[in-house]
């Protein structure tokens, strides 16, 4: 549930502080005064889109920030926000955007840096919008699929059909290739049999480069290293004249003796022998390396040509010495693919199991489709009686058609919007005000099937009016019994069935405009249902009107 709301510089709005409550809760006020701020803002708070536009004339930076109970919550939301290490132990989740007056965006998380894709993505967990434009999408085919599988939780299963459907056809293209530039393929074939074969004569393994590297260095440069050796072991210990091994072991024997009498010659004593020490381990390891290391001109010209072939092989395949066994395996892998994909038979058969993947996936989301279809039906069909549309009829027809990414037919919405006329296209025969009236219908009873525990609906009574709207307004109280719900509204009666009321008003400062919402008390709610009903002047009359609209 959405707890505060806190806007600083976003549009007309220099700085607003709310706090919101379950239940119903409405936003009026004059035309322009800003009401669907709060939604827009709210949006961005969620990970919608922003730019410099949105940053308050004169202001250096938008910044919105967004807290929401924790305790409504599904396991999955905290889930998420665990393995995504936002986690807290505080009941609340906190959404902070900023943008800066060049269009820069940093987006929050509990405090934590986040990008705006998370923001989304948590935002669809947490808050529903129903667009005051929403009505128009439902006479796009493609708005009405979506929202059935949407509604009947399909979206799984619609993503599993389009994957099918994507790997199907591109083998299908690839065949088709194959069979329109087989001459190629075959050309194209040889060249990389030819390619494979020369680098599997050469053999080259992985890391061999950098091995016979070392391997030429320390063989081409033999002799110095054996008489560089040999040097330094001849002065630790062999040396005719003191060596220094000798040397310092006569050193620390001669301090041992001198210790019994000073122990202050300890500590010189015990850093002395460590280094006798070390040097009998370096005769040690010179003497292991002089018997290992050799002048061996046969092997230096053995890994003279062999560095000469790797050296040529790379040259020749446009890639470092070191890389050439990673080269053999990619040209080796190109070669198999090629080898497969020029079986046409091979193709053929895969093509066809592809296919029989897809048909699968999707005659078991067509089967799924055709259940959500008569159920959202039967709903929307119930709800139209409420909303003055007696006698009418909302089907969903699903229309066979060639197999395409989103299944096997097209979603169609009809509607009859009086008893006895036959359901037709909704494109075709709603109104208006009917279609403003199934929009709602539809975004109420899909939200009910719903987990989000924040519902928001922009306006989307436009076009009803009247006992309409008086509906309207007792079905978005009765939603609210179970979820919070927030909506803008332009009218009185839908306004007056809201458990919390608050009113967006536009004033003047130092020459702008400042866009302000407070929450109203129960006078001042009379006063606004009353402005609502009536215009620039209330009257007696219309205030009588209000106490009643607000007490019904």
């Amino acid at each position: 549930m959405l707890r505060t709301l806190s806007i600083r510089d976003f549009v007309i709005v220099d700085a607003i502080e709310l706090e919101f409550s379950a239940g119903f809760s409405v936003f009026t006020g004059e035309t322009g005064a800003g009401k669907s701020i709060l939604i827009d803002a709210l949006a961005l708070a969620l990970g919608g889109r922003g730019d410099a536009s949105v940053v308050r004339e004169g202001a250096a930076r938008a910044d919105i920030t967004a807290e929401f109970a924790l305790d409504t919550l599904q396991s999955e939301l905290q889930g998420w926000l665990a393995a995504n290490e936002f986690d807290n132990d505080e009941g609340s989740i906190l959404l902070r955007r900023v943008i800066d007056s060049a269009g820069r965006s940093k987006a929050f998380i509990n405090g934590i840096t986040a990008t705006a894709a998370q923001l989304r993505e948590l935002g669809e967990q947490l808050v529903d919008i129903h667009g005051q434009h929403a009505h128009q999408s439902l006479l796009k085919n493609d708005a009405q699929r979506r929202l059935l599988d949407n509604q009947a939780g399909l979206q799984d299963e619609a993503k599993a059909v389009a994957a099918a459907y994507k790997a199907w056809r591109a083998l299908t293209k690839q065949r088709e290739e194959f069979e329109t530039n087989a001459k190629n393929v075959l050309l194209e074939r040889e060249r990389l049999e030819w390619q494979v074969g020369e680098l599997e004569k050469l053999a080259a393994k992985p890391g061999e480069w950098n091995e016979i590297s070392n391997e030429h260095s320390r063989l081409s440069h033999a002799a110095s290293l054996i008489e560089g050796a040999q040097d330094a072991l001849n002065l630790i210990s062999e040396s005719d004249t003191a060596p220094m091994l000798s040397q310092l072991s006569g050193i620390t024997t001669r301090l041992g003796k001198l210790v019994d009498l000073d122990a202050g010659l300890q500590p010189a004593l015990d850093m002395l022998e460590p280094a006798r020490i070390q040097l009998q381990e370096a005769v040690y390891a010179l003497n292991d390396y002089l018997g290992r290391i050799e002048l061996d001109p046969a092997r230096l010209r053995e890994v003279e040509r062999r560095m000469e072939d790797l050296h040529g092989a790379a040259r020749k395949f446009h890639v470092e010495p070191d890389d050439l066994s990673q080269e053999f395996d990619r040209l080796s892998e190109q070669l198999q693919q090629l080898a497969d994909a020029s079986d046409l038979d091979a193709l053929r058969a895969q093509e066809e199991k592809l296919k029989a993947a897809y048909m699968t996936a999707a005659q078991k989301l067509s089967k799924a489709r055709a259940k959500a279809a008569k159920a959202l039906g039967t709903a929307v069909t119930a709800a139209m009686q409420e909303l003055s549309m007696a006698g009418g009829k909302f089907d969903i027809t699903l229309q066979a058609c060639d197999p395409a990414s989103f299944g096997l037919e097209q979603v169609e919405f009809l509607v009859a919007g009086h008893a006895g006329t036959t359901p037709r296209p909704l494109a075709k025969v709603a109104s208006g005000g009917e279609l403003a009236r199934i929009s709602l219908a539809i975004s109420v009873i899909t939200s009910s099937a719903t987990a989000t525990p924040t519902l928001i609906f922009d306006e989307v009574d436009s076009g009803i009016g009247g006992g309409v709207a008086e509906v309207v307004g007792r079905l978005l109280r009765k939603l609210g019994q179970d979820r919070q719900v927030l909506c803008v509204t332009h009218l009185p009666q839908v306004a007056s069935q809201a458990n919390l009321h608050f009113q967006v008003s536009k004033h003047n400062s130092d020459g702008k405009t400042l866009s302000a919402i407070a929450p109203l008390d129960s006078d001042a709610r009379v006063e606004e249902i009353a402005r609502m009903l009536g215009g620039l002047e209330i009257t007696a009359t219309t205030r009588s009107h209000a106490r009643e609209l607000l007490a019904s």
